[in-house]
């Protein structure tokens, strides 16, 4: 379990993350979302340890990070959207290296280092020069390192970065099989990623915590679209009376009318069809076709960072 209460960080008189506050429970996969320069990237230097909040405090299994730093990060990898590796390394003796600062023994290396580079399809690299390789094969090296000894706990900053459609589904593989053991923190501007391997989604926005919410009910149906023949007054008049349509519109097409009802939140989508279906048959109209529509997380982040980024 992660929880950050009241986190604060300045940089001399700029504020980059403000008052937020968030609890990730064990083996819960989140999204870390928003525009650039939001926070993103400090808050994420923040639950690593590797920068101290301004103000506000973090705990990891129960434990302070400010006062426990070292055996904490012990249990966390954390994988920097820049990561500094060194070119004239083999991806096995950096890895080596390491998993050593990582305080892993040296009778557990081996293993650990061989695991790492399995797990991202690197075993056949492994006596390469880190320079020599693609960038998406560096990448991979990150994720490696970030993976050794078997974290509890996972922060990955952009980790699909540089990698082709196949390289990306592995790591979406890796990402849900890791889940099974490990906390994860994912943050990308990849809305598909968010969608394939999170349960939960955070989103910043000029350094303060705008939204913190289930997948699973953003994903509730918010819409229905209907279609129907020319319609009534009736049918309009009906519609209307319905408790949970806040809105609706309608046009016409050559096939008949389109109609977009927009749904009160807690609203029961099947059950509000079944009423709606009922008023199109209590109208005398006929119903061409009914089916919920549910809102997009690239929607979603649009409504909530506003039209300006």
């Amino acid at each position: 379990m992660i929880e950050a209460r009241h986190l604060t960080r300045q940089f001399g008189r700029t504020t980059a993350v403000s008052n937020v506050s968030f609890r990730i429970e064990d083996r819960e996969v989140v999204g870390l979302l928003g525009p650039n320069g939001a926070g993103k990237t400090t808050i994420m230097r923040m639950l690593s340890g590797y920068l101290e909040p301004t103000t506000g405090s973090i705990e990891v299994g129960g434990e302070s990070l400010g006062q426990n730093a070292y055996c904490i990060q012990r249990q966390l990898g954390y994988l920097p959207e820049n990561l500094p590796v060194y070119p004239e390394m083999m991806v096995a003796d950096y890895l080596d290296y390491a998993a050593t600062i990582k305080g892993i023994e040296r009778s557990e290396r081996m293993r650990s280092v061989r695991e790492a580079l399995v797990a991202t399809d690197m075993l056949e690299h492994a006596l390469d020069n880190i320079g020599r390789l693609s960038r998406g094969q560096k990448q991979r090296v990150g994720v490696a390192q970030a993976i050794l000894g078997r974290p509890h706990y996972l922060i990955l900053d952009e980790p699909t970065n540089g990698l082709d459609p196949r390289q990306t589904e592995q790591m979406r593989e890796l990402i849900q099989q890791l889940a099974r053991r490990a906390t994860i923190i994912v943050s990308t501007h990849i809305m598909q990623e968010v969608e394939a391997v999170c349960d939960r989604v955070l989103i910043l926005n000029s350094g303060q915590l705008a939204l913190d919410q289930p997948l699973a009910q953003l994903r509730n149906c918010r819409e229905l679209l209907l279609h129907t023949d020319a319609g009534t007054a009736n049918l309009e008049q009906c519609l209307s009376g319905l408790e949970g349509i806040e809105s609706f519109s309608h046009s016409a097409g050559s096939d008949g009318l389109h109609w977009r009802l927009r749904l009160r939140a807690g609203t029961d989508c099947d059950q509000l069809a079944g009423e709606v279906s009922q008023c199109v048959l209590q109208a005398g109209a006929r119903l061409y076709g009914l089916s919920p529509q549910q809102a997009h997380l690239e929607d979603i982040f649009r409504e909530v960072i506003g039209d300006g980024h």
